[in-house]
């Protein structure tokens, strides 16, 4: 940790750095891959939640309270009710266990991290300074 202006001086090996580098590259290029297969999963899990918690509700639904219809301007129906707290119980609501990357996102960070690859593998010394680390630790 620096303090007072003072900066901390390592020397990294270069080769444990671009083989990290390496690895970072194929776990961002495997995220981005599996990214629709895990928005699908999840809304088939969420839409799974949504059917259970409209089965309990509607099973309930002589204990509503405070009923609001509306109409809407294309003729949909929207009906909304309370249902007193404790009368059912929510099965627990699905959540994200992934990140989505943009397309930009994801095509800005490879050509960084390829970009560092490249250069690394042209340098000549095996020790990088912590200044060079430092420019590319957010992708380790």
């Amino acid at each position: 940790m620096a303090r007072r202006g003072q900066t901390i001086n390592v020397k990294v090996p270069r080769a444990k750095v671009i083989k990290a580098l390496e690895q970072a590259l194929v776990k961002l290029e495997t995220k981005y891959k599996n990214q629709d297969a895990e928005q699908k999963k999840y809304e088939a899990a969420h839409k799974k939640w949504e059917q259970q918690v409209t089965k309990l509700a509607t099973a309930k639904f002589s204990k509503a309270a405070n009923l609001r219809v509306n109409v809407r301007f294309n003729g949909n129906v929207n009906i909304d009710f309370d249902i007193p707290a404790g009368v059912i119980k929510l099965p627990k609501e699905p959540t994200r266990e992934f990140v989505s990357i943009p397309d930009w996102q994801y095509q800005s960070d490879k050509e960084e991290i390829e970009n560092a690859i490249r250069v690394l593998k042209m340098c000549e010394d095996e020790l990088i300074s912590t200044a060079t680390y430092g420019s590319i630790t957010k992708y380790l």
